[in-house]
């Protein structure tokens, strides 16, 4: 058997600890009876297997609320009202009484039940996965087994969490101090999961097919969360050459940090504006902590994932005064509601869909759903009082939605003036380009548009016709492939002639040799998650801006994707040891080359 498994790195970093196999099948449930006498028995411990799990929930969720603040907290109600619904185990006590079951037979019959009811439902996916494992915790509680529970966990034990498939939802809940990695063989860079790992700091590897079924549960793995590898019971020479890895890239972060409090400006003096991807209340403190100048992209979905009910217009009014506040001065652009695809939260009744990605999502939804979205702008508009806060709508094809959408921030504005209620009287809306319609609409969006944000991910996944999540085509999955870059160019030269601003908040921009190819594209905003803040910094203030333009002359005359990232390799290694930057290159520096910063 291998040592080493390939998948696609998706958060840099370098861990090593032992494996935590996180197994979502049901174990083999035996069908077993009891006898008429031993029935309230079953049924006692049936409501103790509840209890027990509720519990450890509750318990987890008062660990996510002192770590991270009551958003991310609230995610642990819907677990706790899916383990206690009432209808579902009035059911399964029934089936107990009814046929003399044993409490876990009967459970399982019912939650599988259940589970086929939800199953085919793409929107559900997310919803689905809590579910179950919801379920398994109580199957395995009620036969008298371990599980893989990270609650379990000694205080000071550290594990690399080995899994399927990554929710966003599940990575959300992971202790940071007792996850020091991820692994799961579905999943691409820009997964939802994924994304988040980037964002908490966790290195990740996805796409590693076969992990399951070649990880025993507690084999040491060493990972590298930027080149992909997971190496199993790694050597001595193994560890130590990881060490000297972790010792370089942790030389570079120290001298990273001189970086942050330099201005963001190319050699030439031309100032680019770096702002921050925040997506959950914990980015917020490394965001500023890394220079970001303003948040580009305040995702905003968390709010409803995994809740049981939907957030308040208060709750959201408190939550964006927090973002404004930490960045007091700076822009804050607030994203409404990206619901949809693989982001339909528990909170959120969903219909059905074959093709959920080109069905209703986003500002679809937002628009058809004004409960949902009303109370949304009337608290970007509460928080946004003497304060700089814009709006963007995401997923637009169409010039009426932007019209429709800000119809509704101006009724809504008046509305709260008339009340009474503290808020600005109109707000910025502005548009992510993130199809080919939008592309090719750019001009006529532009007139209605405050701002252009381009997201790069969808952007790819509708250009390519590749799904984002699919581990399998992650090798076509590429925002360098010669159509995304014709496209960036095509919208960066749209804002300039009207007059707009154009940023990219794609993973794109938290790329550093990506970075390059917009600079040389005409981008001087560029929205970053905060950790590659620092990084994208440097190589702003290092790649000269005639080289950057040298880039993308070539790219835009390229071919495919790999011509492309050899044109960037190529410049940027004048100038860059590119292997800081990109774990595959073998492109050697040529002439003086910048290998860290200057102290």
């Amino acid at each position: 058997m291998s040592r080493t498994i390939q998948g696609i790195g998706v958060s840099p970093g370098v861990s090593c600890a032992p494996a935590m196999i996180l197994q979502w099948e049901f174990p083999e449930v035996p069908d077993r009876t009891v006898r008429p006498e031993e029935v309230d028995a079953e049924i006692r411990r049936l409501r103790e297997a509840v209890e027990y799990v509720v519990s450890h929930l509750r318990e987890l969720g008062e660990r996510v609320l002192q770590r991270a603040g009551p958003e991310e907290s609230r995610i642990f109600d819907a677990q706790m009202l899916m383990a206690e619904d009432q209808e579902f185990l009035a059911s399964v006590e029934t089936l107990i009484r009814n046929n003399q079951l044993s409490a876990e037979t009967a459970y399982e019959f019912k939650a599988l039940e259940l589970r086929n009811l939800w199953s085919g439902a793409a929107r559900l996916r997310e919803r689905l996965a809590d579910l179950h494992a919801i379920q398994l915790r109580i199957i395995n509680r009620l036969m008298g087994r371990a599980g893989s529970e990270l609650w379990a966990m000694p205080a000071d034990e550290q594990v690399i969490v080995v899994a399927h498939e990554l929710s966003p939802g599940l990575t959300v809940q992971l202790d940071r101090e007792h996850v020091v990695g991820l692994v799961s063989e579905e999943g691409t860079r820009t997964a939802h999961a994924a994304i988040l790992a980037h964002s908490l700091g966790i290195p990740a590897v996805m796409g590693a097919a076969g992990a399951l079924a070649g990880i025993p549960s507690g084999t040491m793995l060493l990972l590298d969360g930027q080149s992909g590898t997971i190496v199993l019971d790694p050597t001595r020479g193994e560890l130590e050459d990881a060490k000297t890895q972790v010792s370089r890239r942790h030389k570079l972060e120290l001298q990273l940090e001189g970086v942050v409090e330099q201005p963001a400006v190319t050699p030439s003096g031309q100032p680019i504006l770096l702002m921050g991807n925040v997506d959950l209340p914990e980015e917020i403190e490394p965001a500023v902590r890394m220079g970001a100048q303003g948040v580009g992209l305040l995702r905003t979905e968390f709010l409803l994932t995994g809740r049981a009910t939907l957030p308040t217009e208060d709750e959201q009014t408190a939550y964006f005064r927090r973002v404004a506040l930490a960045f007091r001065g700076s822009t804050v652009i607030i994203r409404s509601f990206d619901l949809g695809g693989d982001k339909f939260p528990a909170a959120f009744k969903a219909p059905i869909e074959a093709n959920p990605f080109l069905g209703w999502r986003s500002i679809r939804v937002c628009l058809d759903e004004p409960e949902v979205f009303r109370p949304q702008i009337r608290a970007v508009l509460r928080a946004a009082a003497g304060r700089d806060m814009q709006l963007m709508l995401p997923l637009v094809t169409l010039v009426e939605e932007v019209l429709e959408a800000r119809a509704m921030v101006a009724e809504e504005a008046e509305a709260l003036r008339r009340a009474g209620v503290s808020a600005a009287e109109t707000l910025a809306v502005g548009v992510m380009i993130e199809t080919p319609a939008a592309v090719l609409m750019a001009d006529q969006l532009a007139d209605v548009s405050a701002f252009f944000s381009v997201g790069t991910n969808d952007l790819t996944q509708y250009t390519m016709a590749v799904d984002r999540g699919n581990a399998r085509l992650a090798a076509r999955f590429t925002p360098h492939h010669p159509s995304i870059v014709r496209q960036l160019k095509l919208v960066v030269d749209v804002g300039k002639a009207k007059g707009l601003p154009v940023s990219v908040c794609g993973e794109m921009a938290s790329e550093a040799l990506s970075a390059v190819l917009l600079l040389g594209l005409g981008y001087d905003r560029l929205s970053v998650s905060p950790p590659a803040l620092p990084l994208v910094k440097w190589v702003v203030r290092t790649v000269p801006d005639e080289a950057a333009r040298r880039a993308a002359t070539w790219a835009l005359a390229a071919s495919s994707a790999q011509e492309v990232s050899e044109a960037l390799r190529s410049v940027v290694s004048e100038y860059i040891d590119v292997r800081l930057l990109d774990p595959h290159s073998t492109l050697p520096g040529r002439g003086r080359v910048a290998s860290l910063p200057p102290r």
